[in-house]
């Protein structure tokens, strides 16, 4: 990318010509994926709003990249070439996910962009949990992250064993996703009646994480299934998709591929509505592995899985985990609604269970994760820290 396509202002070694408000701490965020940008700007949105605080957006290197410029733009924020986002001075970077970060000048808050740090990988002689191994923390024997967010003490145990160098970098900052998952409860009747569910209706919530293994990779009866049977009982059926499912092979590819289903009544949520609202619309869920079944049992969502992918093993002793040995799971030749019943009698134990391993600190993720980055930038953290919003209400006409 040639130089002249660099922003000059408010970022840049000459930016102090240029600028209205000068004098402010830069803040870099970086996005890799839609989903991590998502999770982002829960972080973002703490410390924009200070005079003091510049922030800035940059779209880093993934291999999910398709769909990032899109939300950027949506953001409104001064995005930066990543060029030159590797060549300048930051106060502070915030992160979640991990390629490039060692190319960036910056003290850097790195956090999840699920529920945790709830997925491993490697063989059965040795496991990792994803994200806590010092193959991602470290770069040239230097532990990346300023601030590693945790949302579980207990994830300092495994942090102990994977990679030691960084436990005096991590901090226990509990979980915003949930946290606002809670804060938009009262506002249920609100979502439901955005999602077309009438005052006596019943929303089942379908969720799919992205790869071969997940539901919508192994499972193309599934939903078809699902609409027969459940919807000549009054369902709504909502269908939840992880945006690498869409931008890997295209919004418009996903509704084709759903043209049917649509035409029987299924709610396709697009990667641009916020996927909590349903959650907290749904009365029952069936998901896969991914992060959404997580907290939708979390809140009490009596919750079906499907059989996961062999290589889909959870962290042990996670949320996930839990979810994965306490859950009933999803039989062939017995009938949806009758499975429910199960479901139903053991959501509000196993709800208990799932957010006391989910996170250590509920209801003050939002605060922990400021004092983390105020702490960072030096600056004392301004006035009251305000309470936590809930979801958006999405718009009708989305669907």
């Amino acid at each position: 990318m040639a130089y002249a396509e660099w922003s000059q202002v408010p970022i840049g070694p000459d930016a102090a010509q240029w600028v209205t408000r000068g004098g402010c701490r830069s803040v870099l965020a970086v996005v890799h994926t839609v989903t991590s940008g998502q999770r982002l700007l829960e972080a973002v949105g703490l410390i924009e709003s200070d005079s003091q605080v510049q922030m800035v957006f940059t779209q880093a290197p993934d291999v999910f990249g398709n769909g990032v410029a899109d939300f950027l733009r949506s953001t409104e924020g001064l995005v930066l070439p990543w060029e030159q986002a590797v060549h300048e001075r930051f106060d502070l970077g915030l992160a979640a996910a991990y390629g490039g970060l060692g190319q960036l000048h910056a003290p850097l808050v790195v956090m999840p962009h699920g529920a945790g740090y709830g997925k491993s990988y490697g063989d059965d002689g040795a496991r990792f949990a994803y994200g806590l191994d010092a193959q991602r923390l470290t770069h040239n024997g230097k532990v990346i992250a300023s601030a590693l967010v945790l949302a579980h003490y207990d994830e300092l145990d495994v942090l102990r064993r994977q990679c030691p160098r960084a436990v005096g970098n991590a901090v226990v900052a509990g979980d915003p996703c949930y946290d606002r998952v809670v804060a938009s409860l009262p506002h249920r009747p609100a979502y439901r009646q955005a999602l077309g569910v009438g005052l006596d209706g019943r929303l089942l919530v379908v969720s799919s994480t992205w790869g071969s293994g997940s539901l919508f990779g192994r499972s193309a009866e599934l939903l078809p299934r699902i609409l027969a049977e459940l919807t000549p009982l009054g369902y709504t059926v909502a269908a939840l998709l992880h945006p690498a499912v869409w931008f890997g092979h295209s919004p418009r590819q996903i509704k084709a591929w759903l043209a049917d289903c649509r035409d029987a009544g299924l709610v396709l949520v697009t990667p641009d509505v916020d996927w909590r609202a349903a959650v907290v619309a749904a009365d029952q869920v069936i998901a896969d592995h991914g992060s959404v079944g997580v907290y939708a049992a979390a809140i009490g969502r009596p919750l079906i899985l499907t059989e996961p992918s062999v290589r889909s093993v959870s962290t042990a002793g996670s949320a996930q985990d839990l979810l994965q040995d306490k859950a009933p799971r999803l039989v062939a030749d017995i009938p949806i609604e009758e499975q429910f019943r199960a479901a139903r009698s053991g959501a509000e134990l196993l709800a208990g269970r799932i957010s006391e391993r989910l996170t250590s600190c509920p209801g003050r993720s939002a605060a922990e994760l400021r004092r983390a980055m105020y702490r960072l930038l030096e600056l004392p953290e301004p006035g009251r820290h305000r309470a936590v919003t809930p979801v958006p209400v999405p718009p009708r006409e989305m669907w």
